[in-house]
């Protein structure tokens, strides 16, 4: 149990108590815990109830609730009110712009309580009806229901990587054992985490796993080579599949490549999938694509339909690499709604190796961030000067840059003066309210925002939210040309709640000479670890560590700011 798991519990429990009418001051103490909770660094299940009420906006109510359900699992009062709610009515809360209030009114009303139901209500124009709804809610649901209805059965990259590790490990009794599939490939999203068991007694593998806990099988193998099912908390698709040991190999590259790229036939006549399936036992994958008289494309890029034509520029030895990292530019501290200080967040950063960390954090219009007024934006620059200070006359090159992210507002432009953003080294703009306009002023905002001569980098260009949100519609090679023209970095946002800008757009801006940074947007130290998961994202687009911004030393950075400035 994490400290994430118990603040979502804490929060579902506010939202279904005003759900169903409950005491508006129990609502408020369970709604204001989770809040408060968000920027506690401590282990709260280490925590007592007497240590949980020393902590900000925690009563002795909500205190004694969160150890209940660190040590039972479970939270009586949540229960009871899941037991009151109809699944279809929590399903209704992932609908973005649909509150409490509003999915009171269309269970009570209208009697909804599936999305089929709404679905239904809304095509028929009854959504609209509804006094405080109208037409544009009424196309919001629908849209929303398109994309969640697509989303379904898939998780992010993160959740697939954890729970492909784990089944590895857990297989690992049974011999070799190889992670193949979307998740070798890297995939932003995934619909089936699948695992090859080397093994001549496939029906010893499959009693194996139907023995396992934590898997059931949900459907008849097709056959005794291959089980398909789910493990507990998700409902992703598991297959595992045994080979005998002179097949392995293949099919382990088989299985890791996309129909379309074993299709590719080089100069020999053969298609990849014929070089596998030729190959002799042991073979290499770069012996595969030699067969075949292709160059040698990396897992990552083998859902990537340009990693052929990509390959007659560069060279897989030129792709990004975690070792290639100098620094980070997008994160987030205490002075804003980050759960680390300024100094913990830099000195992780040291410790991870990298030369320099830059901090971004909100900006003024992100009241509801803690964003900073100009006031707090030089005291912060102080704390700065005054770590930076320390850092050199401990002997270390680190130092911290500074920054900000930069909201940027309806009409384009960036929520401070020239003389504010001046103060800055860099500057990293990005939209986070107002995410339903048009493709032609989305565009038309983005456009202004660059063309400010203080945007360094434009942060998750898209705002998506991956299986949770769709990103605004751009006019993506209009936005990569403008920042070309004016020296503006494109953020790839390595949180895999992101992974933005999306990576089939990494070679177009590669040849516009556009350069891209990995940024964590890490609100709390370990966040600056989701720079792995940006780091596959720009890999699978072909970026190399010469166009990654962040692979430049701290000299080579201030020099591109400075210019860019100039």
């Amino acid at each position: 149990m994490t400290n994430a798991d118990i603040i979502d519990s804490l929060e579902l429990t506010a939202r279904l108590m005003e759900l169903h009418n409950g005491d508006p001051f129990r609502t408020r103490a369970f709604s204001g815990a989770a809040f408060s909770l968000e920027k506690v660094t401590e282990d709260l299940t280490e925590q007592s109830v007497a240590d949980l009420i020393k902590l900000p906006g925690i009563g002795k109510t909500v205190a004694t609730k969160i150890r209940e359900f660190v040590d039972t699992g479970h939270l009586t009062e949540l229960d009871e009110l899941l037991a009151q709610t109809p699944p279809g009515v929590l399903d209704m809360f992932r609908i973005k712009g649909l509150g409490v209030k509003k999915v009171k009114t269309l269970w009570h009303e209208l009697g909804i309580e599936t999305l089929r139901d709404l679905r239904q209500a809304s095509e028929t124009g009854r959504v609209a009806a509804i006094k405080g709804f109208g037409e544009k809610i009424q196309q919001n649901i629908l849209d929303n229901l398109d994309f969640l209805e697509s989303q379904s059965g898939k998780v992010r990259m993160d959740k697939a990587d954890r729970l492909a590790v784990q089944l590895r490990d857990e297989l690992a009794a049974l011999g070799r054992v190889e992670v193949s599939g979307q998740v070798r490939r890297r995939s932003i999203e995934v619909d089936s985490v699948e695992l090859l068991v080397e093994s001549a007694d496939p029906l010893a593998v499959q009693t194996y796993l139907n023995a396992q806990p934590g898997l059931t099988q949900d459907v008849p193998a097709s056959s005794p080579f291959n089980w398909r099912g789910r493990a507990e908390g998700t409902d992703v698709q598991v297959t595992v599949i045994t080979y005998p040991a002179d097949q392995f190999d293949q099919q382990l590259f088989i299985r890791s490549a996309t129909e379309k790229h074993l299709a590719e036939t080089g100069p020999t006549g053969k298609t990849l999938l014929q070089s596998a399936m030729s190959a002799s036992a042991g073979s290499t994958e770069e012996t595969i694509y030699a067969q075949a008289g292709l160059p040698y494309v990396v897992a990552e890029m083998r859902e990537n339909d340009q990693a052929f034509a990509w390959s007659q520029r560069h060279s897989p030895d030129e792709l990004i690499t975690w070792e290639d990292l100098r620094g980070t530019l997008h994160n987030h501290s205490t002075w804003s709604d980050g759960k680390h200080t300024l100094r913990q967040m830099a000195d992780y950063a040291r410790d991870l190796g990298l030369q320099y960390f830059g901090i971004a954090d909100h900006s003024q219009t992100a009241s509801y961030a803690g964003g900073l007024t100009p006031e707090r934006v030089a005291q912060q620059q102080r704390e700065i000067d005054a770590i930076n200070a320390e850092y050199t006359a401990a002997g270390t090159d680190f130092r911290i840059l500074k920054g900000i992210e930069s909201d940027i507002l309806g009409d384009g432009s960036l929520d401070y003066t020239d003389e504010v953003l001046a103060s800055f080294d860099y500057v990293v703009a990005s939209v986070h309210q107002t995410l339903n306009m048009t493709k032609e002023k989305a565009t038309a905002r983005l456009l202004r925002a660059i063309d400010n001569p203080y945007t360094s980098i434009l942060g998750h260009p898209t705002g998506r939210l991956l299986l949770a949100r769709e990103g605004y519609p751009l006019d993506f090679k209009t936005i990569i040309d403008a920042c070309a023209a004016n020296r503006v970095v494109i953020e790839i946002n390595a949180s895999p709640y992101r992974l933005d800008i999306d990576w089939r757009w990494i070679d177009y801006a590669m040849s516009r000479n556009v350069m891209l940074s990995i940024n964590p947007d890490a609100h709390e130290m370990r966040g600056l670890l989701d720079m792995h998961y940006g780091i596959y994202a720009a890999r699978k687009g072909g970026l190399t560590r010469s166009m990654t911004f962040n692979s430049l030393p701290v000299e080579a950075v201030i020099n591109y700011l400075k210019r860019k400035i100039e």
